[in-house]
């Protein structure tokens, strides 16, 4: 039985829960969560147990599939046989705690505190994404976790979502040709045009590792890495269109401000080693007419075949299928399987089921401290590369020899000569 100490209890919480609870709905029985932390002791118990506790906050989205819009999810809606001790200092939690292992879904700037003191105590490390504030602090994560032979993985629901793994399986066959574009446009959707990101100001602050190039970067470039081929070359401008943000009341009055010196706003063009090129620009801003690409249904493939957007599949001669149908008539059953184990397709409950096993198996996590790692370089790629005025390489980012972006928080935290 692997127990659980969960740090960090903000409202993305609810979604990792949920995951949690479909794995045992499924069958998985070989782990509880026995402890919670939060800076607000309340925070913690408002998860513990339905009827009892102070109530949740109320989501902060209202968008369909965001993971911020899940609420009303407890404890003890999925395991009552255990005893939650509730923390408000995560060392004492991890030194003390009944735990033997750490989920991590603290701010960016806390991953490698909460990882150092994880790992020196022993304990197997699930962490959110991004892994971490800086690059020279995820590879610290891994290298104490590989000194100390235990698992580390990142959270990253990118790689387990259905499209994720469909669009790798469609363009590593000989079903539908070589991928050999990406574009994605999404601008005037998410926070705009000056709303705090989730109510959550530190997303603003490049010391915390905030920015639109971090908290969503490393989903698209994990996303890419997985269905593209490794990214080796990044050209980047990030910017910040709105120097302040504000949270508004109901009736549009304003009842928090935060400046800005975080990015909300990335353009980048990369090329991955296997030739392809794609194309990026996201935003928190945007005054005005939303932007999404694929006529509002995401990202757009172009392969030697034709093209895929959304769930739609497009061959040169005009003619269009389901992509998730045509995966589940032409792909392996023993591939559909391995993504899909339990018949699961909850990205949070599958990333999580892998870490378990991970740990049971003693063998490396698929969303590895590793694979975070690089998808953090790529992010601070972009980043460098906009600060620079040139295309990166990401090898010069994931080895420290590229970080102007990152001295500042290199220099807080102490970790400029790692």
């Amino acid at each position: 039985m692997i127990r659980i100490g969960i740090v960090g209890c903000g409202r993305i919480l609810a979604a990792h829960l949920r995951g949690y609870q479909l794995l045992r709905e499924a069958g998985v029985d070989n782990f509880r969560i026995t402890a919670l932390c939060a800076r607000r002791e309340d925070d913690a118990r408002s998860y513990v147990k339905r009827g009892d506790g102070p109530a949740q906050r109320a989501p902060v989205s209202a968008s369909p599939g965001d993971p911020l819009a899940v609420g009303d999810i407890y404890l003890s809606d999925f395991q009552d046989d255990v005893d939650v001790k509730v923390f408000t200092d995560f060392r004492e939690m991890i030194a003390a705690g009944p735990i033997d292992a750490v989920n991590d879904f603290t701010t960016h700037a806390l991953h490698h505190q909460v990882a150092d003191a994880a790992l020196g105590n022993g304990k197997h490390l699930l962490t959110q994404k991004p892994l971490a504030v800086s690059v020279a602090a995820g590879r610290q994560m891994c290298d104490h976790a590989e000194a100390r032979d235990l698992t580390l993985a990142v959270f990253e629901n990118a790689r387990n979502r259905p499209d994720t793994r469909q669009l790798g399986w469609l363009f590593r066959s000989d079903h539908f040709g070589d991928l050999k574009m990406i574009l994605l446009a999404n601008i005037g959707n998410w926070w705009a045009p000056d709303r705090i990101v989730a109510e959550t100001p530190w997303r603003h602050q490049r010391v915390e590792g905030g920015g639109i190039t971090l908290d969503i970067g490393v989903h698209l470039f994990n996303h890419f890495r997985y269905v593209a081929g490794e990214i080796v070359a990044v050209t980047g401008n990030a910017r910040i269109l709105e120097p302040q943000r504000y949270t508004r009341d109901t009736d549009g009055k304003v009842i928090s401000t935060v400046d800005c010196d975080a990015d909300d706003t990335m353009f980048a063009s990369f090329e991955t080693e296997r030739g392809v090129i794609g194309d990026i620009a996201a935003s928190w801003s945007g005054r005005g007419q939303p932007l999404l690409t694929g006529t509002g249904r995401g990202i757009v493939y172009y392969g030697t075949q034709g093209s895929v957007v959304g769930n739609q599949l497009t061959r040169e001669d005009g003619t269009r299928e389901d992509l998730d149908k045509f995966c589940f008539t032409h792909c392996e059953t023993e591939t559909m399987v391995s993504h899909f184990p339990y018949g699961l397709t909850d990205a949070f409950a599958l990333n999580q089921l892998d870490w378990l096993q991970a740990i049971h198996d003693k063998r490396e996590p698929e969303t590895s401290g590793r694979e975070g790692l690089r998808d953090l370089a790529a992010s601070f790629a972009v980043l460098e590369s906009s600060l620079a005025k040139r295309t990166v390489e990401v090898d010069e980012v994931l080895s420290g020899e590229l970080r102007e972006y990152q001295r500042p928080i290199d220099e807080r935290f102490g970790l400029v000569g790692l």
